[in-house]
């Protein structure tokens, strides 16, 4: 079983190596399926994570959501159920064996669809878990995933092909171990279901102030229930959930515009500039302006 495990990531390695044009994510013909080339170990990087499964098969990684470490490598996959602000760090990279992973994006609607047409477990109600897992990897699972990146020498079988693919391996994931957490977000009236609500309002309006009650209107639930199902569900509370997309948002128009920091607070919903830049200093390490110079220097290496 090992080698035959082996022999499929050889072979997967080779595909995203072929199809990975430069460092970074690389989008490929296949709109919900991105290939990762990283030729160093990387510094913690913020990002928001969407619903998706990843896949590494050389390397590893490790991701923090709020003080919780999540570390896979080619023995396991990753999956975010629901959108996470997260920081992932690459921990094994090199220009002799690059860090090469993949991320297939995924929606509940698809979850929802295998389940409908699957008799996986009873579409019961449970209480919220963590929306990110680590679950060991298998033959079966590599098999599919295989088979969907091959379609990328073979494009016009893609539209047809892609989509049964994808749902095969979402119904791999949800025969896991993990599977029933997975499950979770696409029953209507799930306490998961209900939380994921939460965040696309506040995913959607993050640069608006929200009381807790009316987000708790949103979940159906009282402001206490959602505080700690919302917790549950993404190790941190709605404020600080809310902070984590202000922040990156002000970092990303900081890097790509040159837009003054004061501006730049206003626009992702602070009223206090100040206040931004203390908790600019504390989530990143350094103030708004050292910030974006050392970063702009160290892309400009």
């Amino acid at each position: 079983m090992a080698e035959s495990i082996y022999k499929q990531q050889d072979e997967l390695a080779k595909l995203i190596d072929r199809y990975s044009g430069q460092e970074g994510v690389n989008a490929t013909a296949i709109p919900s399926l991105f290939f990762i080339r990283r030729s160093n170990v990387t510094g913690p990087k913020h990002s928001v994570y969407k619903p998706s499964l990843c896949i590494i098969v050389q390397g590893a990684k490790e991701v923090w959501l709020a003080q919780e470490r999540f570390r896979y490598s080619p023995a396991d996959y990753l999956v975010a159920s629901v959108d996470l602000p997260v920081i992932g760090q690459v921990i094994e990279a090199s220009s002799d064996i690059p860090y090469l992973a993949l991320n297939l994006v995924f929606t509940p609607s698809q979850i929802l669809e295998v389940l409908r047409d699957s008799e996986i477990r009873g579409g019961k109600k449970e209480n919220a878990k963590r929306a990110m897992f680590v679950s060991p990897i298998e033959l079966s699972m590599l098999d599919a995933v295989i088979r969907l990146a091959r379609l990328l020498d073979n494009p016009k079988d893609i539209p047809v092909l892609a989509p049964l693919f994808t749902k095969e391996i979402l119904y791999k994931v949800l025969q896991g171990q993990h599977g029933g957490t997975l499950e979770q977000i696409a029953i209507e009236g799930s306490s998961t279901n209900r939380i994921r609500n939460v965040i696309e309002q506040i995913k959607n309006n993050y640069d608006k102030s929200f009381r807790i009650e009316e987000l708790a209107e949103i979940a159906n639930m009282s402001a206490a229930s959602l505080h700690r199902y919302f917790k549950e569900v993404t190790a941190m509370s709605p404020i600080q959930f809310q902070k984590q997309l202000r922040l990156q948002e002000a970092r990303r128009l900081l890097l790509s515009e040159s837009t003054d920091a004061a501006d730049v607070a206003f626009h992702v919903g602070y009223e206090s500039p100040s206040q931004f830049s203390r908790e600019y200093s504390r989530m990143f390490g350094f103030p708004p302006r050292e910030d974006i110079k050392r970063l702009r220097a160290k892309y400009d290496q």
